[in-house]
């Protein structure tokens, strides 16, 4: 006869039973007998109301879903011969992506003749990290791949929480009717 390893509802040891006995046990106590470590030699069975068993770890899986953060990666592309100004340009873009929260891929592409001259593309690359190093770290330093250059910023710190803004916000708009009904 096929046996089982018995545990019972509140988790006690009951022991090893055969199939038929566990079965009728969860009958008498009108709940189901479940296998939760179907690989073991004898298998393990619980008795327990299983309809309840799949809408806690729902519950759970629901969860843990909510707790998980949606990682975005933002792109800033960049030539080797770029402008002064253009450069602050980028570089304000990528500072608003980091305080977002988000990664930053910065890509130099290279065209024609600069292709030749890939420390050109590494030193820009250098020089914006170090422009923007006390808030993003060099996650992925920069690569040569193909025609393009790329290296991967990473945000040092977490963003502020849009509840904290907007609390700190309606301090002032709060005051200002009170004070016109006054």
């Amino acid at each position: 006869m096929p046996e089982v390893r018995l545990v019972g509802p509140n988790g006690e040891q009951v022991g090893i039973v055969r199939i038929e006995d566990a079965l009728k046990l969860a009958q008498d106590a009108d709940l189901d007998l479940v296998e939760v470590a179907g690989q073991a030699r004898p298998p393990v069975c619980k008795l327990m109301d299983y309809g309840k068993f799949k809408y806690e770890s729902a519950q759970k899986a629901r969860e843990s879903r909510r707790n998980q953060q949606l990682t975005v990666i933002k792109e800033q592309k960049l030539r080797p011969k770029i402008d002064k100004h253009d450069y602050e340009t980028k570089r304000g873009h990528v500072i608003r992506f980091l305080e977002g929260g988000n990664k930053v891929k910065v890509t130099i592409m290279f065209r024609g003749r600069e292709q030749s001259r890939p420390e050109l593309g590494y030193r820009l690359l250098q020089r914006l990290a170090e422009d923007i190093g006390d808030m993003a770290v060099v996650e992925a330093a920069p690569k040569q791949d193909g025609r393009n250059m790329t290296m991967v910023l990473a945000p040092t710190k977490k963003p502020a929480s849009r509840k904290t803004t907007a609390a700190a916000g309606s301090d002032a708009p709060a005051d200002a009717p009170a004070e016109a009904e006054a």
